[in-house]
């Protein structure tokens, strides 16, 4: 899988330039990575749990240039709708703003995942309860995910995503939670 120039969405110079200042290098090897790693240099990998299923991932995804398609499809089934267990497939570039805004913060605190893929039928519901939910979120289409960290505020991992300078930004101060998408770049929220 390659990221592509896509004009005004998330460009690989964008996120390349996230990584070199993350200095994501190292990480702990998992159960069928131990091969694709090897004598790499550079590893990406995400940890998140999820509040609503009681499910942990915490996965090396790409080593040295290259995704790693059992790990991306262990992040699709974990980003799940979990209120109808649909999968969808996640748009890697997510994946890496939410990596590398991560590796900004410089915690070990995993991600908390409120919101992955959602189904058409779920964003109806959550349209039909709340103005704030868009008619064609990027949710469904695997492009956004929303999360929280306790150990930072809203303000600090918006911050953080914001200086990837790929993809959207939403800020949920009272909701305590941040939006990050591989979308248009743009920021939005208090």
């Amino acid at each position: 899988m390659s990221m592509q120039d896509t004009g005004n969405t998330v460009t690989r110079r964008a996120l390349l330039g996230a990584f070199a200042a993350t200095a994501v290098s190292a990480a702990p090897f998992f159960p069928g990575v131990t091969a694709y790693a090897r004598g790499s240099g550079d590893i990406r990998k995400v940890n998140f749990y999820s509040g609503r299923t009681g499910e942990k991932i915490n996965i090396i995804y790409w080593v040295d240039g290259d995704y790693i398609p059992e790990s991306l499809s262990e992040i699709n089934h974990f980003f799940r709708d979990w209120r109808n267990n649909k999968v969808k497939q996640i748009d890697p570039r997510t994946v890496d703003i939410l990596a590398a805004a991560h590796g900004l913060l410089r915690v070990n605190e995993p991600y908390m995942l409120l919101s992955g893929y959602r189904s058409p039928e779920t964003n109806a519901m959550l349209r039909a309860r709340s103005s704030g939910v868009a008619r064609n979120s990027l949710h469904m289409k695997g492009e956004a995910a929303d999360v929280r960290l306790k150990s930072r505020s809203v303000s600090e991992v918006a911050r953080a995503a914001t200086s990837c300078g790929a993809g959207g930004v939403g800020r949920y101060s009272r909701s305590n939670f941040v939006h990050m998408d591989c979308g248009v770049v743009r920021t939005w929220g208090r």
